[in-house]
C-alpha cells in the first residue's frame, strides 16, 4: 500500500541498510540541533552576564563615589546601571523562554518520528545543563536588582 508508513527493516537488505543509515543520520541531526540550541542559549547567557555585570559595577562605583561625597549626585549613572541589569534580566528571560519553546517542539517532533518508526530515539534527550546555568544566572540577576533597588539582599 502506498500510504503505509515506512518502518525500519522493510524491503531488501540494501533498502534496510539505507533506511537504517537514514534513520541514524536523522537521529544524529536531532542531537546536533539540540546542541545548537544550547550554543544559542550560551550566547544569550554571555551577553546577559555582561549586561548584568556592567550594570551592577556601574551602579556600585557611582554609589561608592556618592557615599564618599566625591559626587553630589550620581542618580543618572545609578539609573543607567539599573537599566543595564534590567536589560540583562529581560534578555535572559526571553532567551530561556525561546530555548524551552524550541526544545519542547524538538522533543515533540522526535517523539512523532519515533512513533512512526523513522528513528530509533534510544539515546536520552537530557535536560540542558546550559538551561540550568541560565536559570541560576537569572536568580543572581534578580538578587542583584533587588540589592540595587531596595538596598537589601546578598549584594547590598
Amino acid at each position: 500500500m502506498p500510504d503505509e508508513k515506512p518502518w525500519i527493516g522493510a524491503g531488501s537488505d540494501s533498502e534496510r541498510m539505507s533506511t537504517e543509515l537514514s534513520s541514524r543520520r536523522t537521529g544524529m541531526s536531532f542531537q546536533r540541533t539540540r546542541m545548537s540550541a544550547d550554543r544559542t542559549l550560551m550566547s544569550v547567557i554571555r551577553t546577559s552576564l555582561s549586561l548584568i555585570g556592567f550594570g551592577f559595577t556601574i551602579f556600585q562605583v557611582f554609589q561608592k563615589l556618592h557615599d564618599a561625597q566625591v559626587l553630589k549626585s550620581s542618580d543618572a549613572a545609578r539609573h543607567f546601571g539599573v537599566a543595564l541589569v534590567l536589560l540583562g534580566i529581560a534578555m535572559l528571560i526571553s532567551g530561556i523562554g525561546y530555548h524551552c519553546f524550541f526544545m519542547f517542539g524538538l522533543r515533540r517532533e522526535r517523539q512523532a518520528l519515533k512513533a512512526q518508526g523513522l528513528i530509533h530515539a534510544e539515546s536520552q534527550f537530557p535536560v540542558s545543563l546550559t538551561l540550568i546555568v541560565a536559570l541560576l544566572l537569572l536568580v543572581i540577576g534578580l538578587l542583584a536588582i533587588a540589592s540595587m533597588v531596595f538596598g537589601s539582599g546578598p549584594f547590598g
